[in-house]
Protein backbone atom coordinates (compact mmCIF):
# COMPACT_ATOMS: atom_id res chain seq x y z
CA UNK A 1 0.00 0.00 0.00
CA UNK A 2 1.44 3.39 -1.25
CA UNK A 3 0.77 6.35 1.19
CA UNK A 4 1.47 9.47 -0.48
CA UNK A 5 0.97 13.22 0.33
CA UNK A 6 0.02 15.79 -1.24
CA UNK A 7 -2.39 18.97 -0.95
CA UNK A 8 -5.88 18.24 -2.83
CA UNK A 9 -8.90 20.67 -3.74
CA UNK A 10 -12.00 19.07 -2.32
CA UNK A 11 -15.41 20.64 -2.48
CA UNK A 12 -17.46 19.81 0.12
CA UNK A 13 -21.38 21.48 1.58
CA UNK A 14 -21.23 22.42 5.12
CA UNK A 15 -23.84 24.18 7.08
CA UNK A 16 -22.89 26.94 9.67
CA UNK A 17 -24.69 27.67 12.37
CA UNK A 18 -24.39 31.63 12.42
CA UNK A 19 -24.93 34.05 15.43
CA UNK A 20 -28.01 35.34 13.81
CA UNK A 21 -29.50 31.62 12.91
CA UNK A 22 -28.90 30.39 16.66
CA UNK A 23 -31.03 33.72 17.71
CA UNK A 24 -34.02 32.95 15.14
CA UNK A 25 -34.22 29.41 16.60
CA UNK A 26 -34.41 30.50 19.54
CA UNK A 27 -37.18 33.20 19.20
CA UNK A 28 -38.91 30.16 18.36
CA UNK A 29 -38.61 28.20 20.84
CA UNK A 30 -39.14 31.12 23.32
CA UNK A 31 -42.64 31.34 25.30
CA UNK A 32 -43.96 34.84 24.97
CA UNK A 33 -42.87 35.75 28.82
CA UNK A 34 -39.42 34.16 27.97
CA UNK A 35 -39.40 36.56 24.05
CA UNK A 36 -40.47 39.55 26.23
CA UNK A 37 -37.95 38.99 28.45
CA UNK A 38 -34.92 38.47 26.06
CA UNK A 39 -36.23 41.24 24.12
CA UNK A 40 -35.63 43.99 27.04
CA UNK A 41 -32.69 42.79 27.44
CA UNK A 42 -31.70 43.11 23.97
CA UNK A 43 -32.85 47.05 24.30
CA UNK A 44 -30.16 47.26 27.31
CA UNK A 45 -27.33 46.05 25.00
CA UNK A 46 -28.35 47.61 21.70
CA UNK A 47 -28.68 51.54 22.39
CA UNK A 48 -30.54 51.26 18.76
CA UNK A 49 -33.14 49.83 19.89
CA UNK A 50 -35.95 51.24 22.05
CA UNK A 51 -38.97 49.46 23.74
CA UNK A 52 -42.28 51.82 23.43
CA UNK A 53 -44.13 52.16 26.79
CA UNK A 54 -47.48 50.99 26.99
CA UNK A 55 -49.78 53.60 28.31
CA UNK A 56 -52.79 52.29 26.86
CA UNK A 57 -54.63 49.52 28.91
CA UNK A 58 -55.84 46.52 27.47
CA UNK A 59 -59.15 46.31 28.63
CA UNK A 60 -60.71 43.85 26.26
CA UNK A 61 -57.95 40.67 26.75
CA UNK A 62 -59.34 38.24 29.01
CA UNK A 63 -57.40 36.41 31.74
CA UNK A 64 -57.25 32.42 31.02
CA UNK A 65 -57.24 29.82 33.41
CA UNK A 66 -54.45 26.84 32.73
CA UNK A 67 -56.65 23.30 32.71
CA UNK A 68 -54.65 21.79 35.53
CA UNK A 69 -54.07 18.55 33.09
CA UNK A 70 -55.11 17.34 29.39
CA UNK A 71 -57.87 15.72 30.21
CA UNK A 72 -60.22 17.93 32.44
CA UNK A 73 -62.64 19.84 30.91
CA UNK A 74 -61.14 23.34 30.25
CA UNK A 75 -62.90 26.16 32.34
CA UNK A 76 -64.46 28.65 30.84
CA UNK A 77 -62.74 32.21 30.33
CA UNK A 78 -62.70 34.32 32.96
CA UNK A 79 -62.47 37.93 31.87
CA UNK A 80 -61.17 40.90 33.88
CA UNK A 81 -61.86 44.66 32.90
CA UNK A 82 -59.03 45.57 35.01
CA UNK A 83 -56.44 48.28 33.63
CA UNK A 84 -53.06 47.00 33.25
CA UNK A 85 -49.72 48.80 31.86
CA UNK A 86 -48.96 45.31 29.41
CA UNK A 87 -50.66 41.45 29.83
CA UNK A 88 -46.82 40.12 31.54
CA UNK A 89 -47.89 42.12 34.95
CA UNK A 90 -50.89 39.95 34.83
CA UNK A 91 -49.09 36.83 34.92
CA UNK A 92 -48.00 35.61 38.45
CA UNK A 93 -44.53 35.38 38.31
CA UNK A 94 -43.13 37.90 40.56
CA UNK A 95 -45.42 36.04 43.45
CA UNK A 96 -43.91 36.31 46.59
CA UNK A 97 -42.10 33.49 47.85
CA UNK A 98 -42.97 31.27 51.03
CA UNK A 99 -39.80 32.08 52.75
CA UNK A 100 -40.41 36.09 52.11
CA UNK A 101 -44.07 35.24 53.70
CA UNK A 102 -42.88 33.31 56.67
CA UNK A 103 -39.83 35.93 57.53
CA UNK A 104 -43.02 38.99 57.54
CA UNK A 105 -44.80 37.09 60.17
CA UNK A 106 -41.23 36.56 62.02
CA UNK A 107 -40.63 40.24 62.41
CA UNK A 108 -44.60 40.32 64.43
CA UNK A 109 -42.98 37.48 67.02
CA UNK A 110 -42.22 38.24 70.25
CA UNK A 111 -38.93 37.48 71.46
CA UNK A 112 -35.63 38.78 71.24
CA UNK A 113 -33.26 39.87 68.01
CA UNK A 114 -31.32 36.80 68.42
CA UNK A 115 -34.53 34.71 68.05
CA UNK A 116 -35.69 36.34 65.22
CA UNK A 117 -32.45 36.19 63.70
CA UNK A 118 -32.43 32.38 64.29
CA UNK A 119 -36.00 31.78 62.87
CA UNK A 120 -34.94 34.07 60.16
CA UNK A 121 -32.49 31.75 58.93
CA UNK A 122 -34.53 28.81 59.22
CA UNK A 123 -37.60 30.62 57.25
CA UNK A 124 -34.70 31.14 54.27
CA UNK A 125 -34.29 27.48 54.30
CA UNK A 126 -37.85 26.39 53.90
CA UNK A 127 -38.51 25.20 50.06
CA UNK A 128 -40.18 25.94 47.55
CA UNK A 129 -42.57 23.12 48.74
CA UNK A 130 -42.90 24.64 52.26
CA UNK A 131 -40.62 21.99 53.52
CA UNK A 132 -37.61 22.76 55.98
CA UNK A 133 -34.32 22.10 54.65
CA UNK A 134 -31.14 21.84 56.77
CA UNK A 135 -30.21 20.44 59.65
CA UNK A 136 -29.53 21.05 63.48
CA UNK A 137 -25.66 20.62 62.71
CA UNK A 138 -25.96 23.32 60.16
CA UNK A 139 -27.66 25.87 62.02
CA UNK A 140 -25.65 25.09 64.38
CA UNK A 141 -22.58 25.57 62.60
CA UNK A 142 -23.97 29.52 62.83
CA UNK A 143 -25.55 30.52 66.18
CA UNK A 144 -24.62 29.22 69.72
CA UNK A 145 -27.71 26.94 70.14
CA UNK A 146 -28.22 23.53 71.63
CA UNK A 147 -30.62 20.90 69.52
CA UNK A 148 -33.50 21.34 72.36
CA UNK A 149 -33.06 24.58 71.52
CA UNK A 150 -33.11 24.25 67.86
CA UNK A 151 -36.30 21.62 68.20
CA UNK A 152 -38.03 25.05 70.33
CA UNK A 153 -37.50 27.25 67.03
CA UNK A 154 -38.76 24.32 64.45
CA UNK A 155 -41.83 24.29 66.82
CA UNK A 156 -42.39 28.06 66.33
CA UNK A 157 -41.67 27.84 62.70
CA UNK A 158 -44.27 25.63 62.51
CA UNK A 159 -46.80 27.58 64.16
CA UNK A 160 -46.47 30.10 61.67
CA UNK A 161 -49.17 30.15 58.52
CA UNK A 162 -50.15 28.15 56.23
CA UNK A 163 -50.66 25.03 58.14
CA UNK A 164 -48.08 22.37 57.55
CA UNK A 165 -45.22 24.75 56.97
CA UNK A 166 -41.65 23.72 58.16
CA UNK A 167 -42.11 20.42 58.17
CA UNK A 168 -39.44 18.28 57.95
CA UNK A 169 -41.13 14.76 56.36
CA UNK A 170 -44.87 14.25 54.88
CA UNK A 171 -45.95 12.54 57.87
CA UNK A 172 -45.54 15.62 60.26
CA UNK A 173 -46.48 17.97 57.59
CA UNK A 174 -50.09 16.54 57.68
CA UNK A 175 -49.93 15.53 61.53
CA UNK A 176 -49.27 19.64 61.65
CA UNK A 177 -52.17 20.73 59.67
CA UNK A 178 -54.77 18.03 61.71
CA UNK A 179 -53.08 19.75 65.10
CA UNK A 180 -54.78 22.71 63.94
CA UNK A 181 -58.49 21.56 63.49
CA UNK A 182 -61.03 21.86 65.66
CA UNK A 183 -62.15 19.89 66.61
CA UNK A 184 -59.32 17.62 66.61
CA UNK A 185 -59.79 14.08 65.30
CA UNK A 186 -57.28 12.64 67.84
CA UNK A 187 -57.86 8.84 65.61
CA UNK A 188 -56.53 10.28 62.37
CA UNK A 189 -53.86 11.51 64.08
CA UNK A 190 -53.15 8.69 65.66
CA UNK A 191 -53.66 6.45 61.79
CA UNK A 192 -50.96 9.03 60.40
CA UNK A 193 -48.54 8.75 63.37
CA UNK A 194 -48.15 5.16 63.43
CA UNK A 195 -49.87 3.83 59.69
CA UNK A 196 -49.60 5.86 57.23
CA UNK A 197 -47.90 3.93 54.62
CA UNK A 198 -50.57 1.52 55.27
CA UNK A 199 -53.33 3.93 54.92
CA UNK A 200 -51.44 5.44 51.69
CA UNK A 201 -51.33 1.87 50.53
CA UNK A 202 -54.87 1.17 51.34
CA UNK A 203 -54.19 -1.49 53.57
CA UNK A 204 -57.58 -0.76 54.91
CA UNK A 205 -58.59 -4.07 56.51
CA UNK A 206 -55.25 -4.98 58.09
CA UNK A 207 -55.44 -1.65 59.59
CA UNK A 208 -59.34 -2.10 60.54
CA UNK A 209 -58.09 -5.78 61.87
CA UNK A 210 -55.47 -4.54 64.18
CA UNK A 211 -56.90 -1.66 65.58
CA UNK A 212 -60.14 -2.99 65.99
CA UNK A 213 -62.44 -0.63 64.33
CA UNK A 214 -64.38 -0.88 60.74
CA UNK A 215 -63.23 -0.05 57.56
CA UNK A 216 -65.83 2.84 57.32
CA UNK A 217 -63.65 4.70 59.82
CA UNK A 218 -60.64 3.84 58.17
CA UNK A 219 -61.54 5.39 54.75
CA UNK A 220 -63.23 8.14 56.21
CA UNK A 221 -59.76 9.51 57.65
CA UNK A 222 -58.61 8.52 54.56
CA UNK A 223 -60.81 11.09 52.55
CA UNK A 224 -59.86 13.76 55.32
CA UNK A 225 -56.42 13.35 54.13
CA UNK A 226 -57.09 13.67 50.90
CA UNK A 227 -58.14 17.03 51.88
CA UNK A 228 -55.07 18.50 53.21
CA UNK A 229 -52.06 19.59 51.58
CA UNK A 230 -48.95 17.77 50.91
CA UNK A 231 -47.15 20.75 49.51
CA UNK A 232 -48.06 23.84 51.84
CA UNK A 233 -45.84 26.25 49.90
CA UNK A 234 -46.73 25.68 46.71
CA UNK A 235 -49.31 28.69 46.53
CA UNK A 236 -46.77 31.08 46.83
CA UNK A 237 -44.37 31.83 44.12
CA UNK A 238 -41.48 29.31 43.28
CA UNK A 239 -43.43 26.94 40.94
CA UNK A 240 -43.17 25.74 37.53
CA UNK A 241 -45.80 27.55 36.47
CA UNK A 242 -47.35 31.02 36.62
CA UNK A 243 -51.18 31.57 37.83
CA UNK A 244 -52.36 32.83 34.07
CA UNK A 245 -51.17 32.34 30.68
CA UNK A 246 -51.81 34.31 27.24
CA UNK A 247 -52.49 32.86 23.99
CA UNK A 248 -49.99 33.19 21.43
CA UNK A 249 -52.59 32.50 18.75
CA UNK A 250 -56.21 32.46 18.47
CA UNK A 251 -58.63 30.26 16.41
CA UNK A 252 -61.71 31.66 15.74
CA UNK A 253 -64.91 30.85 13.90
CA UNK A 254 -66.01 32.88 10.92
CA UNK A 255 -69.20 31.29 9.34
CA UNK A 256 -68.71 27.73 8.15
CA UNK A 257 -64.92 27.61 9.02
CA UNK A 258 -62.01 28.79 11.59
CA UNK A 259 -59.41 32.04 10.90
CA UNK A 260 -55.93 32.05 12.64
CA UNK A 261 -55.39 35.35 14.40
CA UNK A 262 -51.72 36.01 16.40
CA UNK A 263 -51.98 37.55 19.60
CA UNK A 264 -49.42 40.33 18.46
CA UNK A 265 -50.69 42.27 21.54
CA UNK A 266 -48.35 40.09 24.11
CA UNK A 267 -45.81 41.13 22.29
CA UNK A 268 -43.20 44.59 23.72
CA UNK A 269 -43.43 47.30 20.72
CA UNK A 270 -39.83 47.50 19.74
CA UNK A 271 -38.77 51.14 17.44
CA UNK A 272 -35.55 52.59 16.46
CA UNK A 273 -33.83 54.95 19.01
CA UNK A 274 -34.04 58.52 17.17
CA UNK A 275 -31.01 59.67 19.30
CA UNK A 276 -29.01 57.87 17.53
CA UNK A 277 -30.29 58.27 13.96
CA UNK A 278 -28.16 60.47 13.00
CA UNK A 279 -25.18 58.35 12.66
CA UNK A 280 -26.39 56.09 10.33
CA UNK A 281 -27.53 59.42 7.95
CA UNK A 282 -24.13 60.81 8.30
CA UNK A 283 -21.36 60.48 5.62
CA UNK A 284 -18.37 60.71 8.05
CA UNK A 285 -16.14 57.26 8.90
CA UNK A 286 -15.37 56.83 12.85
CA UNK A 287 -15.55 54.45 15.53
CA UNK A 288 -19.19 55.28 16.48
CA UNK A 289 -20.66 55.43 12.79
CA UNK A 290 -19.27 51.55 12.51
CA UNK A 291 -20.83 50.80 15.78
CA UNK A 292 -24.02 52.48 15.24
CA UNK A 293 -24.36 50.73 12.15
CA UNK A 294 -23.43 47.57 13.65
CA UNK A 295 -26.39 47.74 16.23
CA UNK A 296 -28.74 49.04 13.43
CA UNK A 297 -27.51 45.22 11.15
CA UNK A 298 -28.36 43.40 14.80
CA UNK A 299 -31.72 45.55 15.07
CA UNK A 300 -32.92 45.06 11.62
CA UNK A 301 -32.00 41.16 11.60
CA UNK A 302 -34.03 41.14 14.97
CA UNK A 303 -37.36 42.30 13.91
CA UNK A 304 -36.87 39.96 10.90
CA UNK A 305 -36.27 36.87 13.14
CA UNK A 306 -39.29 38.09 15.35
CA UNK A 307 -41.66 38.55 12.43
CA UNK A 308 -40.62 34.95 11.21
CA UNK A 309 -41.19 33.64 14.16
CA UNK A 310 -44.73 34.95 14.43
CA UNK A 311 -45.34 33.48 10.47
CA UNK A 312 -44.32 30.18 11.59
CA UNK A 313 -46.75 29.76 14.69
CA UNK A 314 -49.46 31.06 12.27
CA UNK A 315 -48.65 28.94 9.74
CA UNK A 316 -48.35 25.51 12.03
CA UNK A 317 -51.48 26.59 14.15
CA UNK A 318 -53.38 26.35 10.62
CA UNK A 319 -52.19 22.88 9.34
CA UNK A 320 -53.10 21.53 13.34
CA UNK A 321 -56.64 23.86 12.19
CA UNK A 322 -56.71 21.96 8.79
CA UNK A 323 -56.15 18.23 10.40
CA UNK A 324 -58.24 18.57 13.42
CA UNK A 325 -61.27 20.77 11.94
CA UNK A 326 -63.90 18.51 14.12
CA UNK A 327 -62.08 19.26 17.53
CA UNK A 328 -62.40 23.04 16.74
CA UNK A 329 -66.15 22.38 15.69
CA UNK A 330 -67.20 19.59 19.02
CA UNK A 331 -64.58 19.56 21.45
CA UNK A 332 -61.92 17.38 22.82
CA UNK A 333 -64.06 14.26 22.34
CA UNK A 334 -63.46 14.73 18.22
CA UNK A 335 -59.71 15.17 18.61
CA UNK A 336 -57.81 12.97 15.61
CA UNK A 337 -54.61 11.33 16.26
CA UNK A 338 -52.00 13.35 14.77
CA UNK A 339 -47.92 13.60 14.33
CA UNK A 340 -45.34 16.26 14.34
CA UNK A 341 -44.59 15.23 10.22
CA UNK A 342 -47.81 15.13 9.30
CA UNK A 343 -47.93 19.16 10.28
CA UNK A 344 -44.54 19.58 9.15
CA UNK A 345 -45.58 18.75 5.71
CA UNK A 346 -48.68 21.15 5.32
CA UNK A 347 -46.75 23.63 6.69
CA UNK A 348 -43.67 22.82 4.89
CA UNK A 349 -41.04 22.59 7.23
CA UNK A 350 -39.07 20.86 9.18
CA UNK A 351 -40.73 18.36 12.19
CA UNK A 352 -37.78 20.16 14.45
CA UNK A 353 -39.27 23.08 13.43
CA UNK A 354 -43.08 21.97 14.28
CA UNK A 355 -41.58 20.76 18.05
CA UNK A 356 -40.22 23.56 19.02
CA UNK A 357 -43.26 26.16 17.88
CA UNK A 358 -45.63 23.77 19.46
CA UNK A 359 -43.89 23.78 22.90
CA UNK A 360 -44.82 26.55 25.00
CA UNK A 361 -47.11 27.79 22.88
CA UNK A 362 -50.72 28.26 23.61
CA UNK A 363 -53.90 28.53 21.18
CA UNK A 364 -57.35 29.64 22.26
CA UNK A 365 -60.22 28.12 20.81
CA UNK A 366 -63.61 27.85 21.20
CA UNK A 367 -63.10 25.17 23.66
CA UNK A 368 -60.84 26.52 26.17
CA UNK A 369 -56.92 27.70 26.22
CA UNK A 370 -54.50 24.73 24.85
CA UNK A 371 -50.66 24.12 24.22
CA UNK A 372 -50.13 23.58 20.97
CA UNK A 373 -48.71 19.98 21.75
CA UNK A 374 -51.70 18.91 22.75
CA UNK A 375 -53.02 17.80 19.27
CA UNK A 376 -50.27 15.76 18.43
CA UNK A 377 -50.75 12.04 19.65
CA UNK A 378 -50.92 8.61 18.28
CA UNK A 379 -53.61 6.60 16.94
CA UNK A 380 -55.87 3.29 17.19
CA UNK A 381 -57.46 1.77 14.57
CA UNK A 382 -60.72 -0.70 14.89
CA UNK A 383 -61.74 -3.01 12.98
CA UNK A 384 -62.78 -1.32 9.40
CA UNK A 385 -59.17 0.90 9.70
CA UNK A 386 -60.45 3.92 10.87
CA UNK A 387 -57.94 5.58 13.87
CA UNK A 388 -59.18 6.71 17.14
CA UNK A 389 -56.74 9.30 18.90
CA UNK A 390 -55.11 7.91 22.40
CA UNK A 391 -56.46 11.19 24.26
CA UNK A 392 -60.01 10.08 23.41
CA UNK A 393 -59.11 6.35 24.71
CA UNK A 394 -57.67 8.35 28.22
CA UNK A 395 -60.88 10.56 28.29
CA UNK A 396 -62.96 6.84 27.58
CA UNK A 397 -61.18 5.05 30.48
CA UNK A 398 -61.88 8.24 32.89
CA UNK A 399 -64.89 8.74 31.99
CA UNK A 400 -65.61 4.84 32.63
CA UNK A 401 -64.10 5.10 35.75
CA UNK A 402 -66.14 7.45 37.13
CA UNK A 403 -69.02 6.01 36.50
CA UNK A 404 -67.95 3.08 37.87
CA UNK A 405 -69.39 1.00 41.04
CA UNK A 406 -67.06 2.15 43.69
CA UNK A 407 -67.79 -1.42 45.47
CA UNK A 408 -66.85 -3.07 42.35
CA UNK A 409 -64.32 -0.98 40.46
CA UNK A 410 -63.97 -2.08 36.58
CA UNK A 411 -60.52 -4.01 36.33
CA UNK A 412 -58.43 -3.09 33.31
CA UNK A 413 -59.68 -6.10 31.48
CA UNK A 414 -63.75 -5.37 31.99
CA UNK A 415 -62.35 -1.63 30.45
CA UNK A 416 -60.64 -3.16 27.45
CA UNK A 417 -63.74 -4.91 26.98
CA UNK A 418 -65.82 -2.52 27.08
CA UNK A 419 -64.28 -0.26 24.99
CA UNK A 420 -64.09 -3.53 22.34
CA UNK A 421 -67.27 -3.98 22.62
CA UNK A 422 -69.34 -0.53 22.15
CA UNK A 423 -66.31 1.31 19.89
CA UNK A 424 -64.46 -1.90 18.14
CA UNK A 425 -61.69 -0.79 19.33
CA UNK A 426 -58.78 -3.47 20.24
CA UNK A 427 -57.07 -2.60 23.45
CA UNK A 428 -54.92 -4.68 25.17
CA UNK A 429 -55.15 -4.94 29.25
CA UNK A 430 -51.67 -3.50 29.71
CA UNK A 431 -52.63 -0.77 27.40
CA UNK A 432 -55.11 0.25 29.54
CA UNK A 433 -53.20 0.39 32.69
CA UNK A 434 -50.56 2.23 30.59
CA UNK A 435 -53.27 5.11 30.32
CA UNK A 436 -54.47 4.80 33.40
CA UNK A 437 -51.21 5.24 35.30
CA UNK A 438 -50.73 8.57 32.81
CA UNK A 439 -54.22 9.58 34.04
CA UNK A 440 -53.09 9.09 38.21
CA UNK A 441 -55.49 6.68 38.81
CA UNK A 442 -55.07 4.30 41.08
CA UNK A 443 -55.64 0.40 39.95
CA UNK A 444 -59.45 -0.93 40.86
CA UNK A 445 -58.06 -2.43 44.00
CA UNK A 446 -57.00 0.64 45.36
CA UNK A 447 -60.08 2.53 44.14
CA UNK A 448 -62.55 0.14 45.84
CA UNK A 449 -64.87 2.16 48.81
CA UNK A 450 -66.54 0.79 51.88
Amino acid sequence: MNLEMGLYQQQTMKLVMTQELRQAISLLQFSALELSEFLEEQALENPMMEIEERNTALKDEPVYNMPVMWHDEPSEVQEKEEEQSSPFDRIKDDRERISDYLIQQIRFLPGSEDDKRVLTHMARNVSDSGYLEGTYEETAALFPITEEYYEAYVSKLQSLEPAGIGARSLKECLLLQLERQSPRNHFAEMLIKDHLEDLAARKWKQIAKNLDTSLEEIQQVYDDVQKLDPYPGSSFGGGDHPGHLYPDVYVERDGDRFVVRLNNDGLPKIRMNRQYRHLLETKEEGEATEYAKKKYKQLVWLLKSIDQRQQTIRNITEAIVHFQHDFFEKGPSAIKPLTLKDVAEEADVHESTVSRTTNQKYVQTPHGLFELKYFFSAGMNNSTGEQTSTFVIKSMIKDLIAQENKQKPLSDQKIAEYIKEEHDISISRRAIAKYRRVLNIPSSSKRKRY
